[in-house]
């Protein structure tokens, strides 16, 4: 069943009873978005419901009179949890009306689960527009149609096999028919990555699942708990740039785009994390970079080290806190994909081949900071991961070289053995 929220301030009509009248609701957090609200007057209180609809703005809705004065009876009184059922039910129609979609009628599908988690995702994740193309994809025209409780762990190992084997999609004109690009089932490659593709859908699927399971939609999360993705799918992405490389990298990039180099190779930041930072971010006396918004929704403080504090320092000087920190050679925000051509340009003058994407960046910052000796669990945190499982799947093997190097220099020596006679 669905978590129910505990608030001592709100849970009891005692309770309630000590708060002053307000025209303000009294508010307590249920869901990410969704919030209840007790509004006090003078002769009894009701229940309002906010919800986010995006661009920093709210929307309230009356739901019930509480039971304040009267017993709850789930329909026109409710109790603080009465109210809790009452705001969820309600959300997920506003959200579904949002989206075009009809009122939910006869069994929950999985198609209704997914739509769900894709609005919940559009509203507090970046993720949200990758996963409703992947969802639209190979979800919802395969399995949107199935009841969530008519699912079952076979029927999902054979959509997550006949995924995997299907042939990739290609960029379509919009009219035109679907169009795929060709497969060599010999190549071990295509067959890797066609697995890694079913697996990051695998994700979504039971992302969306496991939410709906948690709120009590569905009585059982069995069917997809016992289906697993597919093993060493996922190739960790190995590429870094020397030392020497991010050095011809710098002094080839030009105007801008040099400030972002050196702002990525310093940080580990992505692109946007950086495109978003403003003056104001920079903690000078702390050395820290404040990244408000990133990827998983979570914002950080970035330590960093003293070429990385000269630098913000520098791009920071003489300026107002809500300017960008960093802008293009015009004034102009980065916007996404702006880099793509000006790290081709830049890799091509310093004669890095194969040229690196800006990504790559982050992967070299991470690399080199493993390599120094840095804890996995540090280097996470600066990153934004939660745990360090991410770092010790592309950062765990090191390099070669510097493996090399540290077994040569710590393993055990015993001196001289002895020939074997």
């Amino acid at each position: 069943m669905a978590r129910t929220v505990r608030d001592a301030t709100l849970e009891s009509r005692t309770a309630r009873a000590r708060l002053k009248p307000s025209g303000k609701p009294y508010y307590r957090s249920i869901d990410p978005g969704l919030h209840l609200g007790y509004r006090k007057g003078v002769a009894g209180g009701k229940w309002v419901m906010r919800w986010y609809v995006g661009d920093g703005d709210y929307k309230l809705e009356t739901i019930g009179v509480t039971d304040d004065v009267a017993d709850a009876d789930g329909v026109a009184v409710l109790d603080f949890k009465q109210a809790q059922t009452v705001i969820r039910q309600r959300h997920i129609q506003l959200v579904r009306a949002a989206q075009g979609l009809p009122a939910r009628d006869g069994p929950y599908a999985v198609g209704a689960c997914v739509e769900e988690y894709l609005a919940f995702l559009e509203v507090n994740r970046k993720s949200a527009k990758d996963a409703r193309w992947r969802a639209g994809a190979l979800i919802l025209p395969q399995l949107g149609n199935i009841g969530c409780t008519d699912l079952t762990a076979p029927r999902l190992r054979k959509w997550l096999a006949d995924t995997a084997a299907a042939a990739p999609r290609l960029r379509t004109r919009k009219g035109d028919g679907q169009q795929y690009r060709g497969v060599d089932k010999d190549d071990e490659e295509q067959r890797r990555r066609r697995r890694a593709t079913a697996n990051r859908v695998l994700t979504i699927l039971k992302a969306a699942l496991n939410r709906a399971w948690r709120e009590g939609k569905i009585p059982s999360d069995d069917a997809w708990r016992r289906v697993e993705p597919f093993e060493e799918a996922d190739a960790p992405r190995v590429r870094y740039l020397s030392i020497d490389e991010c050095r011809r990298l710098i002094d080839a990039a030009e105007g801008g785009f040099r400030d972002l180099v050196r702002a990525a190779l310093l940080t580990g930041c992505r692109f946007g994390e950086l495109a978003s930072l403003q003056v104001r971010d920079f903690n000078p006396d702390a050395g820290t970079l404040h990244i408000r918004t990133s990827k998983t929704g979570r914002g950080r403080h970035v330590v960093l080290h003293d070429e990385g504090i000269e630098l913000f320092t520098h791009l920071s000087a003489g300026r107002r806190g809500v300017e960008l920190m960093l802008r293009k050679a015009d004034g102009d925000r980065w916007g996404k994909s702006n880099q793509t051509r000006p790290m081709a340009e830049a890799c091509a003058r310093a004669n890095i081949e194969p040229a690196a994407n800006f990504h790559s960046l982050r992967h070299t910052y991470a690399s080199h900071a493993v390599m120094a000796g840095a804890p996995l669990l540090v280097v996470a945190k600066n990153l934004g991961h939660s745990d360090t499982r991410m770092v010790e799947k592309h950062y765990g093997h090191l390099s070669t070289s510097y493996v090399a190097e540290a077994i040569r220099a710590a393993a055990p020596r015993f001196g001289r053995i002895a020939e074997q006679p």
